[in-house]
């Protein structure tokens, strides 16, 4: 049974949208508007037991400074670059987590959890390093990040491949990388708390965890300050996170998806 991520997909839109824009082919201007703005329509199933479908409209606002810049959900400084790599430091947002009162009590009850016993999830923020290269052979893409907020106290690392194809005055961009959480993370987002345990809810911690993706991007042109987008991504959720308490049975992977629109200024 496959489910829509929808907190992996709302960052993939603020991450790659306006900097896969800009390209590197001699049909893509490689200075990019200094402000953008657009609106973007994303469908999304939740992983988590009955927390069900939803259908929503997702603000994109982008600013593209000397050095500081922001996308979305995301702002970073580039500390150092050349033609083909650039070091920044990086602060965005996590959407991970949950609201109980968003749950499926009846699925949760299937999966052997009392609502009532367990606890929300936070949201936080993360800082970190994001690291960029880009060559005749695509483009790799890496972050390094910890939770700023120490709502799980953990640490992620992600790493992407992808290579653009010029398709008429659009380019498209298969991709392909994984994720990997820290032991706090994973057993935050998909575990049960310790005080949870306490009241009778059961012990499960997965550990630490590796989320393989394989997706592709999409950017047409419209005229000159107009930009269509779409994103396609598909994870394979491991045994760690399949088995969670919290998860929808059946659930083996996920798949997201986006369209959106945005104009420069």
């Amino acid at each position: 049974m496959k489910k829509l991520l929808w907190p992996v997909l709302v960052l993939g839109i603020s991450l790659d949208a306006s900097a896969q824009a800009q390209g590197t082919d001699d049909a893509w201007d490689p200075r990019p508007p200094r402000w953008s703005v657009g609106l973007a329509a994303v469908v999304a199933d939740s992983p988590y037991a009955g927390e069900g479908t939803r259908i929503m409209p997702i603000p994109m606002v982008s600013y593209q400074g000397e050095r500081f810049s922001f996308r979305g959900l995301s702002a970073n400084w580039r500390i150092w670059s050349n033609e083909s790599f650039e070091l920044s430091a990086l602060g965005k947002f996590r959407f991970d987590g949950f609201e109980v009162d968003d749950l499926g009590k009846h699925e949760l009850a299937r999966n052997g959890i009392d609502y009532r016993l367990i606890e929300d999830r936070d949201k936080s923020f993360d800082l970190g390093l994001a690291m960029k290269w880009n060559g005749r052979a695509g483009g790799i893409e890496a972050e390094l990040l910890a939770d700023a907020t120490d709502t799980s106290g953990g640490q992620e690392i992600n790493l992407q491949y992808g290579y653009p194809i010029q398709i008429g005055n659009g380019m498209l961009t298969p991709n392909i990388g994984l994720t990997w959480m820290s032991r706090d993370m994973a057993d935050y987002y998909y575990g049960t708390l310790d005080k949870e345990v306490a009241r009778g809810v059961v012990d499960y911690k997965p550990g630490s965890v590796t989320i393989p993706h394989v997706g592709a991007g999409y950017f047409q042109p419209i005229g000159e300050k107009w930009t269509l987008m779409g994103f396609l991504k598909y994870s394979r959720l491991p045994d760690g996170i399949q088995d969670s308490p919290f998860i929808e049975p059946d659930t083996d992977s996920s798949v997201s998806m986006m369209i959106g629109l945005s104009r420069g200024f």
